[in-house]
């Protein structure tokens, strides 16, 4: 796995950024897939749910947009609460992975010398 580059570096050439985002979304896509599976699993086991509304609450409570079916055993309850709060930490831990390449890049150019920069490209008008 590639690092980033150090404060005394040159800043990575664009298609090793292009990389860099392209590994951060397929890391963030399986961490919500992970996720979605965790949640479909116990909605369906715990809550009694199928397989399609299982996905459905899943969905609805990793999104952030709030619960569909009104879970009616104590188990149920116990695993909707503890899965809503796991998955707004996801959501932070996902958006993370997702902006750290970009918020790198640019705090690292914020410490370039006028000479490491790249050459801005000149357009006409």
């Amino acid at each position: 796995m590639s690092r980033f580059e150090r404060r005394t570096e040159k800043l990575a050439p664009f298609p090793v950024f292009v990389r860099r985002m392209l590994r951060s979304l397929i890391t963030a896509l399986i961490l919500m897939a992970l996720s979605l599976s965790v949640g479909m699993v116990g909605y369906h086991w715990i809550a009694g749910l199928g397989w399609m509304d299982a996905l459905l609450e899943a969905s609805m409570i990793l999104g952030g947009m709030g619960p569909i079916n009104e879970p009616h055993t104590s188990g149920a309850k116990l695993f909707a609460s503890l899965y809503a709060l796991f998955s707004g930490l996801v959501l932070i831990g996902v958006m993370g992975v997702v902006l750290a390449p970009v918020a790198h890049r640019l705090m690292h150019s914020f410490h370039l010398d006028e000479d490491d920069k790249p050459p801005r490209r000149h357009t006409r008008k």
